[in-house]
């Protein structure tokens, strides 16, 4: 029996009993809503129709089905009683191939970094932006039409600005070696997403959760409903919105170089400049492709917003990648998804591997590797 099989194995009955006891009264606030919502809802979409925000896919056409792919990534810091044990690895996986094309790929593309680090504080600060720069050079070099991140336009600019402040201060750690000698590349590659100036590669940002209310605030929706959870109640099926400008945050979006090496760092600040100005012109627009799908949080660059041919080829192929109900997003961002998800899990596995090797050629006590190399705690994220 696994953990998922028997959640209460461990856990006291009194405190069991309790927290049965308190969500009763949360299922009863939640039914209230539901039931509210339901008898709302007409007069919610008649006053979203009225606003001129929605259409429908079949106003854009119907472009050849593109060829698709999806971009993810994950880390995982193994905390060994010595030293600690740094995995990130990033995959791209290929979407549902159309019937008249040949798959690109046979098999998902990935990268990885595994090393033993010092106990340091902000190891996964670093190794995090390292996994996702990876995530987004495997992003730019798929030769796809249409390349899905999970995830939102945003998140590089954040992940970046911290990754680069601490990359200089923890130089100790092989991932801030790598992290410095690769960001030139990364920037190139996050530029290369925000811009999407050529016009055969499409690629669409897609993040799962948000509290963003870009269209809420102009209807005047109720201020617990966030825009994708009141449109996937809202919209029909093969209705979009249609797209506006990214909500922009309230203090500018920034990528500080000072404390890099003055060899890259110039070129830094140029790269990261671009890409922070062509992420002011990001647009973002919700799509429903089925019934039994929640409506989907698109983020584009303008170019591709404002070009209808290519806004269609983005849409047309969300709407063939999900093709089950099993699944409630884009197939290849799923499995992509499913994949990255299996390092953590696999992260003790290779800690097992490490220590046999070790003790196969250690000529002391043997016991001393087993208690360096003994885990306490795992720390994980995607």
């Amino acid at each position: 029996m696994t953990g998922d099989q028997t959640p209460f194995a461990d856990l006291p009955a009194a405190l069991v009993e309790e927290v049965l006891s308190q969500s009763e009264a949360v299922a009863e606030g939640l039914l209230a809503d539901f039931q509210k919502f339901r008898k709302d809802r007409e007069t919610l979409r008649k006053r979203f129709l009225q606003s001129g925000i929605v259409t429908s896919e079949s106003t854009l056409g119907y472009p050849p089905l593109p060829t698709t792919c999806a971009a993810d990534g994950s880390y995982a810091i193994e905390r060994l009683l010595t030293t600690d044990l740094a995995a990130a690895a990033a995959v791209a996986v290929e979407g549902l191939t159309p019937p008249s094309e040949k798959r690109h790929w046979e098999q998902p593309h990935h990268r990885t970094f595994l090393a033993a680090e010092p106990h340091l504080e902000d190891t996964a600060t670093v190794l995090r932006t390292l996994m996702l720069g990876e995530e987004l050079c495997l992003a730019t070099t798929a030769p796809h039409d249409l390349v899905m991140l999970d995830g939102t336009l945003t998140l590089p600019v954040i992940y970046f600005n911290q990754g680069l402040n601490k990359a200089p201060e923890t130089s100790r750690l092989r991932c801030s070696i790598e992290l410095i000698d690769r960001s030139l590349r990364y920037l190139e590659a996050y530029r290369a997403i925000v811009r999407s100036e050529r016009s055969d590669k499409q690629y669409a940002a897609l993040p799962k959760y948000s509290t963003r209310r870009e269209i809420g605030k102009e209807v005047g929706w109720p201020e617990g409903f966030d825009d994708r959870g009141m449109l996937t109640l809202l919209l029909d099926p093969g209705e979009l919105t249609k797209p506006r400008l990214l909500e922009q945050p309230g203090q500018q979006w920034h990528i500080n170089a000072a404390r890099l090496p003055e060899a890259v760092r110039a070129e830094i600040e140029a790269l990261a400049g671009d890409a922070i100005d062509a992420l002011c012109r990001v647009h973002v627009f919700y799509y429903k492709p089925h019934d039994w799908l929640p409506a989907l949080r698109v983020e584009v660059a303008e170019s591709i917003a404002r070009n209808t041919h290519r806004l269609a080829t983005v849409v047309q192929g969300l709407k063939h990648q999900c093709a089950t109900a099993s699944m409630l997003e884009p197939y290849p961002i799923y499995l992509a998804d499913r994949t990255v998800k299996a390092l953590a899990r696999a992260l003790p596995a290779f800690r097992q591997v490490t220590t046999q090797r070790i003790s196969e050629k250690y000529t002391g006590n043997i016991g001393e590797v087993f208690f360096a190399m003994h885990g306490y705690r795992s720390d994980s994220g995607r």
